[in-house]
């Protein structure tokens, strides 16, 4: 009997004891090629050496020292490499960290600026939020609302605040027969710049979006342009622009933030996943200059906070993942790893009658799994099919990200894949054989539930 209040109340769960790299191990001594580094948060893997020292050191000297008191070594070093990275974005003014202890945290912290930011500057009618449809941004009430994930919103509703949904950039379900990226995109930001003028460009706050659609439509890139496109709407209209990479960004996609390759600066950039790894509880909120020179020069103070933000062990550790992350040149193997990963999971389901799409970027890959290939048709709902893939993948020895509702949040199934960037190409062999092998198991098994 369990006195832990699980996520589930129906299942019995192996027990997780040791890690090793790639690897996690359970109490009977199996061991779980983590290919989703959990929920695409162990980049460095399990039981780095580097990252437990620098825990440790932290520790023997200060553990916690509250930030309504004071500054920490730690958190100011990890503040001034975050803005460091941030510079190669083209176009970015971020240079100020506020830190928080995960991912919800942060776009809670982002909503809530965004609406001191405008108090600020006195345009108090700013209050709305646009954000995308089959999107998602974390498990508060301002965060769920903000994200577009039907499924997780549902029995919420009622006590969720008003956000206005756009479409997603979604060209495998979404763009026309014939039609460009270019159009795509610009249809796009055309819908955005609509929805403004609807709700009131006076009124909006924020659009908030994720540069790379993570675990509700699994790794789904916006097209070449999309994101600039967007970048001149919000400018237009003086909305700030949000990008949450908590799941996508802290080199996920091959450089430090996923927007980078878009060539497009937001006005707050929200991290947390990969900032730590997994080896300590932290997020990230990068703020632009004009927002925080704002604060400055009105209050002076933000209306929020928590108790452990910015604590002293989980910015040491963190500094400790991104310091080893740039010895080792991991974003350079994330690159190549991700490439073998992606040609070698098109040889595997090229023909596969039920995988109707490969996508993403760098580690972090996409397959969305179809009824029927050549009509995109997905599985019937009623059988689960994403939950059948990660029993199957716990079976062979594998941890991967399936999810259903990948078209509206009923309709639809996905796995993704965003293993450690530590991996190589054995590695990769054993991901898409033990894939494919679950897979062809999930299936089979809706196959039998259909006879």
């Amino acid at each position: 009997m369990t006195h832990v209040f699980h996520r589930t109340t129906n299942s019995r769960l192996p027990t997780a004891v040791d890690g090793d790299g790639c690897y996690l191990i359970d109490n009977q001594g199996r061991r779980y090629l983590d290919a989703s580094g959990g929920a695409a948060v162990s980049c460095l893997g399990h039981s780095n050496a580097d990252v437990i020292r620098a825990i440790q050191d932290q520790a023997q000297r200060l553990s916690f020292a509250h930030t309504g008191f004071f500054t920490t070594e730690a958190m100011e070093s990890l503040a001034d490499r975050l803005v460091d990275t941030a510079r190669a974005i083209p176009g970015s003014r971020l240079d100020k960290v506020y830190f928080v202890s995960g991912g919800s945290e942060a776009v809670e912290a982002a909503l809530k600026m965004a609406r001191q930011y405008f108090l600020e500057i006195g345009q108090p009618d700013r209050r709305r939020i646009v954000a995308r449809r089959q999107s998602y941004h974390g498990n508060t009430i301002g965060a769920l609302s903000a994200g577009g994930n039907q499924w997780r919103r549902a029995q919420f509703k009622p006590i969720l605040i008003d956000v206005a949904h756009v479409s997603p950039c979604y060209p495998y379900r979404d763009r026309h027969d014939g039609e460009t990226d270019e159009a795509y995109g610009q249809r796009l930001a055309d819908e955005l710049a609509d929805t403004l003028e609807r709700l009131g460009p006076e009124t909006v706050m924020a659009f908030v979006a994720e540069p790379v659609v993570g675990a509700t439509a699994g790794a789904v890139p916006a097209v070449p342009g999309y994101l600039a496109k967007v970048r001149q709407v919000c400018d237009r209209h003086g909305v700030l622009l949000i990008f949450d990479e908590v799941m996508c960004g802290m080199g996920r996609t091959g450089t430090v933030n996923a927007c980078e390759q878009d060539g497009v600066a937001p006005d707050m950039l929200t991290v947390a996943k990969g900032l730590g790894a997994g080896y300590q509880p932290i997020g990230a909120l990068l703020v632009a200059d004009h927002v925080y020179e704002a604060f400055r020069q009105g209050t002076g103070f933000f209306q929020h906070g928590h108790t452990y933000m910015g604590h002293a062990i989980a910015c040491a550790a963190s500094l400790a993942v991104q310091q080893v992350i740039e010895r080792d040149r991991l974003l350079d193997n994330v690159k190549a790893q991700g490439a073998a990963l992606r040609r070698a999971l098109e040889s595997r389901f090229a023909n596969h009658h039920h995988v109707g799409d490969i996508r993403g970027r760098g580690l972090f890959l996409g397959l969305e799994l179809v009824a029927d290939r050549s009509t995109k048709e997905p599985f019937d709902p009623r059988h689960k099919l994403h939950a059948k893939v990660k029993t199957a993948g716990m079976d062979h020895g594998l941890i991967c990200y399936p999810m259903g509702g990948t078209i509206d949040g009923a309709r639809g199934d996905h796995v993704l894949i965003a293993p450690p960037f530590i991996i190589d190409g054995s590695h990769v062999t054993e991901i898409v054989e033990k894939l494919g092998d679950s897979i062809d198991a999930a299936v089979a098994a809706v196959a039998a539930q259909q006879s």
